[in-house]
């Protein structure tokens, strides 16, 4: 991470614009602290990527909040395209009194050139690819699939740079680490998946019960988070050989079916928590 950072450092003196890809379920955790100390002098475009997995009202408070803060924001679904033509607007828009400027001094004229910056898995290489209409970079769904830098045209006059997903050196907020994980930035062989999984139950118990119950047609009032994990287990066939519910796997059916949206559209937190 220290590494790439330093990289990112050195190619920021050759772009125009700072794209920060930020997970719509997590604008705030997955917001990297290091990007905006690096990027305070260059025009910043904030996309609320994943938005259809989001809900709607959290992620208007979202722009709202990092508007408000001075950056130009974008809510956009990169896998439909959502959102992808008002990203190029902004930074067309951002740098034309630059360009305009350049053009007036006789200058041979020269792209827009933009950086895509964000966590892994944030989704940029599928962001770009739809940008082009073109896969010009890889994707997957797992972090750290791009592991090098490129340059990608798309469109006359507009290139941008693609980057490794970059993480902070040290996570030190234990809100931020579980958001991280439960929206696929951390790699599963780094967690305790059935804590992960008590956690994602009590975020529903929380904020949506309902779809719990819709989803693995179970009922529960008062019950913890343990015990609605054996709920969904058994609710499942989830078991172990003694009869118990195998928590391991359906804590990690539970991360799996959040992040491909079959249990409801969720934000994990919003402005003021």
């Amino acid at each position: 991470m220290e590494k790439t950072k330093r990289e990112l450092q050195a190619y920021l003196k050759l772009v125009d614009v700072v794209i920060e890809l930020l997970d719509a379920r997590i604008p705030k955790s997955g917001k990297n602290p290091d990007i905006d100390k690096l990027a305070k002098n260059k025009f910043r475009v904030i996309v609320l990527n994943k938005s259809d997995l989001a809900d709607d009202t959290a992620t208007k408070k979202w722009a709202a909040f990092y508007a408000a803060s001075g950056f130009t924001v974008v809510a956009a679904d990169s896998v439909k395209g959502y959102g992808m033509k008002e990203i190029t607007a902004a930074c067309l828009r951002l740098t034309k009194e630059k360009t305009e400027r350049q053009l007036a001094r006789g200058r041979i004229y020269t792209p827009v050139r933009a950086m895509v910056a964000g966590i892994p898995n944030v989704g940029k290489s599928t962001f770009i690819n739809r940008l082009t209409g073109r896969n010009v970079t890889k994707t997957g769904d797992k972090p750290g699939v791009t592991k090098t830098e490129q340059w990608v045209k798309i469109k006359k006059g507009f290139e941008l740079l693609d980057t490794p997903g970059i993480l902070w050196p040290k996570l030190k907020d234990g809100t931020a680490v579980v958001n991280l994980a439960l929206t696929g930035a951390i790699s599963d062989d780094a967690l305790d998946m059935r804590e992960l999984g008590l956690k994602l139950i009590d975020i529903f118990i929380k904020n949506n019960p309902k779809a719990l119950k819709t989803r693995y047609g179970i009922n529960f009032i008062d019950e913890q988070a343990p015990e609605i994990m054996d709920m969904i287990g058994m609710a499942r066939g989830y078991k172990l050989k003694g009869g118990g519910v195998d928590v391991l796997r359906t804590s990690r059916m539970l991360a799996d079916e959040f992040r491909s949206n079959k249990i409801a559209r969720a934000t994990l937190e919003e402005p003021g928590d």
